[in-house]
């Protein structure tokens, strides 16, 4: 019987991850380029528990590996001239705080700095093919293929990369990236720019709701499931208690 309250409590672990997930995308439902995540959880077969580590004497081991969905979102027309989405795959590139590696983001709100660099809303500088875009104080156009323009003519051209194994990304922020130094992003292919749009979150709200709710109840039927047990054990330990030897 102590094993059925093992069990039903490692069922309730994984859901807290859901949760905390699930709780995690709904507050960046609003945030630009900002790419949902799941939890795929799988109770191991018996061969493969036994040569994974325990993380404790009575906890059954599960993957519950979180992976992110890049699916593309969908478009808001903004008319500003510094918001930019990217058609199909791919990445804007980013300069990193520490002026080291890269940041990438599918995020495209941006603004000019007061030295006249195109920049995020957190100051990173967005790169193009010949280092960080200036563009002064003109008016700014950008062309499908990302050609940055201002009034004196061509300043630029956004870098829009991608990688090939999405999963070596890593969240950086609300909707950055960042990658091992041993990897190395490639053009991306088929990817064009719409100036004047932001490309919204891809999650649905209604369905991130649904799971949620769907998470909880699994969680309160582990919870009732280890009470019933344990009413079951407090019978049976008070019947043993009465029996005369």
């Amino acid at each position: 019987m102590l094993k059925g309250i093992y069990k039903a409590a490692s069922s309730m672990i994984p859901r807290l991850k859901q949760q905390e997930i699930t709780a995690n995308n709904i507050a960046n439902a609003s945030t630009p380029g900002f790419k949902k995540d799941g939890v795929f959880l799988k109770e191991l077969d018996a061969a493969t528990r036994a040569n994974l580590p325990r993380k404790s004497d009575w906890q059954t081991p599960m993957i519950d590996q979180i992976y992110t969905d890049y699916s593309q979102g969908s478009f808001d027309r903004t008319d500003d001239v510094l918001d930019l989405a990217i058609e199909g795959q791919g990445f804007f590139v980013l300069e990193a705080p520490e002026g080291e590696g890269a940041v990438y983001t599918r995020n495209g709100d941006f603004s000019v700095s007061d030295e006249g660099f195109l920049v995020t809303n957190e100051g990173l500088r967005v790169l193009g093919d010949g280092g960080p875009i200036e563009v002064g104080s003109g008016t700014v156009a950008v062309s499908e293929t990302g050609e940055v323009s201002v009034e004196e003519g061509v300043v630029g051209r956004f870098q829009l990369v991608d990688f090939p194994d999405k999963s070596l990304l890593v969240k950086a922020g609300n909707s950055g990236f960042t990658v091992d130094d041993t990897v190395a992003p490639v053009p991306a292919a088929g990817a064009s720019i719409r100036q004047g749009f932001l490309e919204r979150s891809n999650i649905n709200v209604i369905k991130e709701m649904v799971g949620m709710i769907v998470t909880l109840r699994y969680f309160e039927a582990g919870s009732k499931a280890i009470q019933a047990q344990d009413e079951s054990l407090g019978v049976l330990f008070n019947q043993v208690g009465k029996t005369k030897l």
